[in-house]
Parts: C-alpha cells; structure tokens; sequence
C-alpha cells in the first residue's frame, strides 16, 4: 500500500533511573526540541513501582506489580505479530536477562532483537549483547552509548525493509549506576568524550526536601542523619555524571530521528520517550537511589510525538506505566482478543486532541504505587553515604497519587504502620506529613488516622484519610477493571466516581468502619498473607 494508508509505526525510547524531579531533560535539548515541541508532554506520568524490574514488568505487559509476580511474564509483543506489525527490541529488557539464561527460552514475539545481558547490561566499557539467537558478544572498551545507538539504528534499517509496519523499543541501561561486568564493584556513568567536561556548572536542584535541617519522609528515612558538604559534594559529581551520560543518548535520540526524516516515515512515526523510575540523590536526606514512594522516584517523564498528536501540549492527565501497552496497541491499530484486554490493569493515555477532551471528564484520578523489600542506601555510590540506617530493610509500604478536581495528594501505609500524607498542591516537596505527630522523646510516629487535626479543601482530615484508605484498600490488590474503577468496587450503584463525590457527608460512618489497611509483618517480597486486609467492603444499595 502506499505510505498514505499504512498503519503508523512506534519508536519507543525507554532510559533506565532518569529522574524528571532533578531537571535531567534539561541537558537534553533534543528530546525536548524534537519529541516535545512537536508533541505532548506529559507532567503526572507515574511508573508504579519505584525499581527496575517490576517497572518494566508493567510497563510491557499493562498490569500492576502485584499481578505480575515478575517471573510469569507473557509478552504482549506476540499479540503485535498477530496484529500484522513487526516488533523490534533494542537495550535492556530486564534485570534478570543474563548469558545463563538468553536462550531458554528466547524471549518470543520479537522479529528481531539484541539485548544487553548480565553481567554486561551496565558496564559502560564492557557491555555484552545477544544479537538475535546468537551467542552473546562482548565489546571491550567500547562505550555503551555507542552500541546502543549503533544497534538501534542498524535495527531502524532493518524494520524499515518489511512492507510490515514496526514497534521498535530502545532502552538504553542509562544513566544507571555502572556495575562490572566482572562481577565486582561499581562505576560511575562514564559519558561520551565530547560530554566528558559539560555540565561543570550544574548540582542538585536546592529544593526544600533536599538534605533538610529536620528528619522528612517515614519508617526508616527518620533514621537518617542530615548529610555533611563532602557527602552533598559527592551527590552533585554523580548528578554531573548522569547528566553527561543522557546528553549522549539526546544525541542518539536525535540520530534516530534524522533516520526515520531520512526514510520519509517520520510523519507516520509515533516516538513515546520516558524511563522505568524515578531517582533521587539528597532529597529528604537520602544518598543516591530510587525504591521510594516518594515523587522523585515516581513522577517521571513522558513525552510524545506522533500522527494526531498535538504540538508543543503539557497535560497534567494522570497517567501510568500500566497504561503503555494499550496505548502502543491503539497507536498500531492492534486489537488483543476480549480475553486478553480484560487481564489489563490500566487504560490507553489521551494522545489526540479528541482523546484529550473525551478523558478530561472520565480519565481516572489515581495511581497506586507499591514496593516490598529494603530501602537504598546509595553507598554503592560512594562510601560516604550512611550505609548502617536502622530500619532500612522496612521498606515495605503501599501508596497511591491522587490528582483531579483540585485534589492532589499523597497517602501511603508502611508495614511499620507508618501513615503519609501530603496535600502536593501547597507542599509539593513532600515535608509535612499530615498525619505525623511528635512523640514526647521528639520521634515522630505516626497518627493513628482516626484523630487528626486540619483541613484539605475545607473537609476535615480525617474524613479524607478515611476515604484514601479505603480507595487504596480496593487498589492494593485490585485485577482489572478494579484497578481503572476503583470507586464503583466501594459505590456499586456507580454514582459515586472521584474522591469529591466520596466526600459527601452520608458516607462518613460507611468510611469510617471500613477495614484499614495494616500488614502483620514487614516482608521482601509480595505474600498476600502479610497484606493484612484484602478486601474494602461495599456501601450498601
């Protein structure tokens, strides 16, 4: 057919750690030039699950972290084959993709792919790939950056030969922090040699969270101690180094581009630019990492330009990584069978002018959060991070964003029974936890959320707490539809939709004898009898 009425391709760039909180875009003039100004950016984009691993779980299969279970991983890439597109993958697929296990069994539904594998995924001098089904190579002394662009623009070459239209993913393992391939130790991002002196001037962004005269956050992170000029000396040298890293894949991101112009397919080429999480380096007194519920590990960029899509837009549509797969399978015109769509857990993102005005009234408002596990310490960073935190391997918490209506806040749980909650319009920088209470020893613990002082939008706190409580009760194990209409599991008559209409003061007694969330125990991995209660239950028709 001609160029007119073939189906649209998606280039999908993926980077690995790269925070929106920290302005890294900034050093990349490209993807804000060439993706943004010719398209949507995205400002409440969340992964939902602050860690690698699981955040890409999500993202390639469009369900939440405690659907997925990491290791029973059914693609949806062989759903685009059926569909008639060919998809291509380029970078890092995940944590667990190594020389031991490549080839049993190959990942499926890819029409061709080369993949970093461990233990050479973050060596940026010793990166090893698996190109296609054959043995895996090792480079070197070649910079990552290099390969990465090479690999994907010899790719690019390939999916443009087939009649067939294409999904390319090129996920850079960039600016992660560097690990050897020989099994020891670590490195800092080592930039291309063009990048190797840029930057000089940069540091941390200064906002109120960062290194803060009093203890910010919950559980564990009270127990951290305010770090010393050496140690935030050592932050802002490893944020120059990330920096420099991601103004080398800017540069591959503009190569791509200046391909697909080349090939005369730009126009009919959706490009999706955005990361697996969030990072942080200082705020609340933390040393380099991610695996917080807090906003710089999860709020992070998403950027689009593509057929339909408008022209230098910024949306705040709340969004998620459970939303990408349905979003790329709209875009390529694929449609997954009834039984397949069901089992997703999120919703395709507006990308159209018309999508952008049918979603403002029914886009959903929340997004759920949820790790288990031990907090990061940032010592394989530098040694001069507080490496021994009491209560670290506490880490355990669920948490959920909610934005829509003039609301726009933060609420998490701990296993620790540490309650959070922020109000993000006033106190974005999360530092007044809403439902923290000084201790006489001057410890904060948390309230109990039955008894709290204040206000948000002229309701009590309380009553809002008790509501968040129950709506994450409903997320925290949802499947489904569940997950995109939390509110109609706890309103089946449908007529209650967002948190303003919750409010309404005949539910008071309905939220207030609702189960709370609580876990028995603080454990590393997702186990549904730790969880404490599953189940929120329904107001009665």
């Amino acid at each position: 057919g001609t160029t007119a009425e073939k189906s649209p391709n998606v280039l999908f760039i993926m980077t690995d750690d790269q925070d929106l909180h920290m302005n890294s875009l900034d050093a990349m003039p490209n993807v804000k030039s060439l993706i943004g100004e010719h398209g949507t950016t995205y400002n409440s984009h969340y992964c939902t699950v602050a860690l690698c691993c699981p955040s890409r779980v999500s993202l390639l299969t469009g369900k939440a972290a405690h659907n997925t279970n990491v290791t029973s991983l059914k693609m949806p890439y062989v759903w685009l084959q059926e569909g008639g597109v060919n998809a291509y993958y380029v970078g890092k697929l995940m944590n667990s993709h190594s020389i031991d296990n490549y080839n049993h069994p190959f990942p499926k539904g890819w029409a061709n792919s080369s993949f970093l594998l461990q233990p050479g995924t973050y060596d940026y001098l010793n990166n090893i790939w698996g190109h296609g089904k054959k043995k895996p190579q090792r480079y070197h002394g070649q910079n990552a950056l290099n390969l990465i662009r090479d690999n994907s623009l010899a790719m690019l070459d390939e999916a443009t030969k087939s009649d067939k239209p294409f999904f390319m993913a090129v996920a850079p393992a960039i600016p992660h922090l560097g690990l050897n391939a020989s099994g020891h130790g670590t490195h800092w991002p080592v930039p291309l040699p063009k990048w190797a002196h840029s930057f000089n001037d940069k540091q941390v962004p200064r906002t109120k969270n960062f290194n803060p005269k009093n203890a910010t956050g919950a559980g564990w992170m009270l127990n951290l101690h305010q770090q010393d000029a050496a140690t935030v000396a050592v932050g802002d040298d490893y944020y120059r180094a990330r920096l420099r890293a991601l103004a080398g894949v800017d540069d591959m991101v503009a190569d791509l581009i200046k391909a697909l112009e080349k090939k005369g397919i730009l126009d009919n080429t959706y490009i999706v630019y955005t990361t697996d999480n969030g990072f942080h380096i200082g705020q609340h007194r933390l040393g380099p990492g991610k695996e917080c519920g807090i906003e710089t590990d999860i709020n992070i960029p998403l950027l689009m330009r593509g057929p339909d899509i408008p022209a230098g837009k910024t949306t705040s549509v709340v969004t998620t990584h459970t939303d990408m797969v349905q979003t790329f399978l709209q875009m390529l015109k694929v449609t997954p069978s009834k039984k397949v769509s069901k089992d997703f857990d999120g919703t395709a993102i507006p990308y159209t002018q018309t999508g952008f005005s049918q979603k403002a009234n029914d886009r959903s408002e929340h997004v759920n959060v949820e790790y288990w596990g031990n907090g990061g310490t940032g010592d394989a960073v530098s040694k001069l991070y507080q490496s021994h935190i009491p209560g670290r391997d506490h880490n355990t918490y669920k948490a959920m964003r909610l934005i829509g209506q003039g609301w726009n806040l933060y609420y998490s749980v701990w296993c620790t029974g540490d309650h959070q909650l922020y109000e993000m319009k006033n106190d974005p920088d999360q530092i007044h936890n809403l439902l923290a209470t000084e201790k006489h020893n001057g410890e904060i613990t948390s309230h109990n959320i039955t008894q709290v002082p204040g206000e948000i939008n002229g309701h009590k706190i309380t009553r809002v707490a008790e509501r968040l409580d129950a709506l994450l009760m409903v997320l925290k194990s949802c499947k489904g539809n569940t997950c995109i209409d939390p509110w109609r599991h706890l309103h089946p008559q449908g007529n209650v939709k967002t948190l303003s209409d919750a409010m309404e003061t005949k539910y008071d007694d309905f939220y207030k004898h609702q189960p709370k969330i609580k876990f028995s125990e603080c454990l590393s991995g997702y186990l549904i009898e730790a969880e404490g209660p599953q189940m929120a239950s329904q107001y009665p028709h």
